[in-house]
C-alpha cells in the first residue's frame, strides 16, 4: 500500500555497509562497476554477486553506463540488506544548476524500492564526496526531496552519514 504521507527520516552516523535495511543506495558511477568512496566499499563489503549483476544490467540495458539521475537494482550479496539500489550523481557545478539531477537521484532510488517493496531504505549523502557538492546544499535538496516524496510504501529512509560534520549538515535540515 502507498502511503500519501511522506516516510520517516532518521539519521545515522556510521558506515552504510553495516546497515540492517530492506534497500541500501549505492552512490554509484555510471559504470556500475564499482568504484571509490561508498560504491568501493559496497562492492567490496557486498562481494561479487553485486558486480556480476551489474556487469547483466550493462549487457542488457545500461551498455553505456546508468545515466544520472536514475537508478537500477541489484542483490546486495553478502550486505545485510535485500537490495542494493544504484544511482548515479551529479558532479557539482559552478556553472550550471544540477540540482534537480540531484534531487533525481532520491526519488528514483525510491521508486525503484517501491517497486521490489522495500519499507527500509539507507541512503548516503550522494554527490557530496568526490563528485564535490556542497555538503549543506546535498543535505538540503536530499532531505525536502524525500519528504516531498507522498507516494511511496518505503517507511524509512536512513541517512547514513560517514562524519560528524555529514551528520550536523543533515540535522540541520532534518525534521
Amino acid at each position: 500500500m502507498t502511503s500519501t504521507a511522506p516516510p520517516g527520516i532518521t539519521l545515522v552516523r556510521g558506515d552504510i555497509t553495516a546497515q540492517h535495511v530492506d534497500a541500501i543506495v549505492n552512490a554509484a558511477n555510471s559504470s556500475l562497476l564499482g568504484g571509490g568512496g561508498v560504491d568501493g566499499a559496497i562492492h567490496r563489503r557486498g562481494g561479487p554477486e553485486i558486480l556480476a549483476e551489474c556487469r547483466a544490467l550493462r549487457a542488457a540495458h545500461h551498455g553505456g553506463g546508468l545515466p544520472t539521475g536514475q537508478a537500477v537494482a541489484t542483490t546486495a550479496g553478502r550486505l545485510d540488506a535485500r537490495w542494493v539500489v544504484h544511482t548515479v550523481g551529479p558532479v557539482w557545478s559552478r556553472d550550471q544548476d544540477r540540482s534537480a539531477l540531484l534531487a533525481s537521484c532520491y526519488r528514483a532510488s525510491l521508486r525503484v524500492a517501491d517497486e521490489l517493496g522495500a519499507r527500509t531504505v539507507a541512503f548516503p549523502a550522494i554527490s557530496t564526496g568526490v563528485y564535490g557538492w556542497p555538503l549543506d546544499d546535498g543535505a538540503r535538496i536530499a532531505v525536502e526531496t524525500v519528504l516531498a516524496t507522498r507516494t511511496t510504501a518505503v517507511e524509512e529512509v536512513r541517512f547514513v552519514l560517514f562524519d560528524d560534520t555529514a551528520y550536523t549538515a543533515f540535522a540541520r535540515h532534518a525534521p
